[in-house]
């Protein structure tokens, strides 16, 4: 099998393939000018993407997705097993040129993308063309030991897709009246970042008939949330704090109307995945009794069919109680341990019970 190479489903000789290689952790604008100038001067175009833990937890698939997403036409191989081992020796080139070409298992590359020292060895182990893009930095200054110290003073240089999966996204959820607004504000201000407000109060507010919505203006309320929450994420810094989500309203559509709309149960479903920190406000704290709440009882019995319902879909939780100020410090002793995209297991190992 070709992959592709030499011929395309008409024949077509290809005559000219571009390889690239590395980390890409994170992607960033420089090594997409060198993808896209690869992209411009050839016909075809082949990126190897190292796995590389040590270096950063986003995992290999989502590093390629990245590039998959943005550039549908490349060919993108994902090197589990490729060497750690990184620097100017002699032994690591050739761990690295023998690597490659294994990889390649005889296909034909005729030039090499780069613009690090390592053009020169592996071009020639290639026999390829050696093509250095921005060797110099001079067009995008960055790299990506820069963006995994400060992914947002170097937004700048990324791609929203490669930004928002950088970002930590937050969600309290919980009742009417246990303090979900006000957390997910401290917490914006705290860690100087932004929050997302509740949406549906919003549209209650504007839409409400006799205290109700309909079964259609529930999943308006769930896409208009969605909506102005990924726009939200591209301004966060480090953390988005989130006031409630699809679940939330789906669970307020089951309690008015004893039912979900197939499109709100797919939102709450979506929802399950999103966010990688839930934290379930209590209802242990002085219920404000306005005029648009059903009750302190209503909001025993919702609090307990929210908590049920996350069970039921399989999402840890962390429950927040007592005052604002306990409350906090359990969300900043949470934050201490927790690391994103790392095994849940280890996560509880390190103190942070859910």
């Amino acid at each position: 099998m070709n992959n592709g190479i030499g011929t395309s489903c008409n024949q077509r000789v290809i005559t000219s393939v571009g390889l690239t290689l590395g980390k890409f952790a994170p992607l960033h604008k420089g090594h997409q000018f060198m993808i896209e100038t690869a992209l411009r001067e050839m016909e075809h175009v082949i990126v190897v993407i190292y796995d590389c833990p040590d270096t950063i937890d986003v995992p290999l698939p989502v590093r390629a997705g990245w590039i998959r997403k943005l550039y549908p036409s490349i060919e993108v191989i994902e090197a589990w097993d490729g060497p750690q081992q990184m620097g100017d020796t002699p032994e690591i080139k050739r761990l690295q040129e023998q690597y490659i070409l294994g990889l390649l298992a005889g296909r034909t590359v005729t030039h090499f993308y780069s613009s690090e020292f390592y053009g020169e060895h592996m071009s020639t182990a290639l026999g390829a063309v050696d093509r250095r893009v921005d060797e110099e930095r001079t067009m995008y200054p960055i790299s990506g030991t820069a963006v995994r110290q400060a992914p947002y003073a170097c937004k700048a240089y990324l791609d929203p897709c490669v930004y928002r999966d950088l970002v930590t996204k937050v969600v309290f959820l919980g009742a009417p009246s246990t303090g979900k607004t006000t957390i997910s504000a401290h917490m914006a201000k705290e860690y100087g970042s932004i929050w997302m407000p509740e949406y549906g109060r919003e549209y209650w507010e504007n839409n409400q008939i006799e205290r109700r919505l309909t079964l259609e203006q529930l999943v308006e309320i769930a896409e208009g949330h969605l909506e102005r929450e990924e726009a939200l994420v591209q301004e966060a810094r480090d953390f988005l704090w989130v006031d409630t989500n699809a679940i939330t309203t789906y669970m307020f559509s089951r309690y008015y109307h004893g039912k979900a709309l197939p499109r709100l149960e797919e939102l709450a479903s979506q929802a399950a995945a999103r966010y990688d920190l839930v934290f379930v406000c209590e209802d242990d704290i002085p219920y404000d009794d306005t005029w648009d709440r059903s009750g302190d009882v209503q909001r025993h019995v919702f609090q307990k069919q929210i908590k049920t319902d996350l069970i039921l879909r399989n999402i840890s939780y962390i429950p927040l109680k007592g005052t604002l100020e306990q409350r906090v410090s359990t969300v900043k002793k949470t934050l201490a341990a927790y690391r994103r995209y790392a095994n849940l297991a280890e996560w509880i190992g390190n103190g942070c019970g859910v």
